[in-house]
């Protein structure tokens, strides 16, 4: 169970890194729809699992990524500067696919046609 200091540190990590990534990363390697979808620190709040979805193919998801690790110092430091904490948590980038597959299961949903010759009662 995490404690609620975690949670709302986790959400400002979040927060920060978002913006951070928007704004101050300039590298031609980041998909501009790259999203943080969830990020899960440690108790001791040394590391931080960074979820990150991108919309894109499968090169785009895996330039995004090397562009992120390659980038953790610089928006680890970033975040130091934002936060007063004891440590600033040492970034761990992964990819999270839960966006896309929720795309994808809302498509099969819509596509999904009732037979029209089936009739209703045979349908309930």
């Amino acid at each position: 169970m995490m404690s609620r200091r975690t949670e709302r540190v986790n959400d400002a990590i979040q927060v920060e890194l978002g913006d951070l990534i928007k704004r101050r990363v300039k590298d031609p390697r980041l998909c501009e729809l790259t999203s943080i979808t969830q990020v899960i620190t440690s108790a001791d709040l040394r590391h931080a699992r960074v979820f990150i979805s991108v919309m894109g193919d499968d090169e785009q998801k895996a330039e995004t990524l090397k562009c992120l690790k390659s980038a953790s110092g610089y928006l680890r430091r970033e975040l130091s500067q934002r936060f007063t904490m004891r440590y600033t948590p040492e970034l761990i980038f992964e990819a999270d696919d839960s966006i896309e597959k929720g795309v994808h299961l809302l498509d099969v949903i819509q596509n999904l046609a009732i037979d029209p010759e089936i009739p209703d009662e045979e349908q309930s």
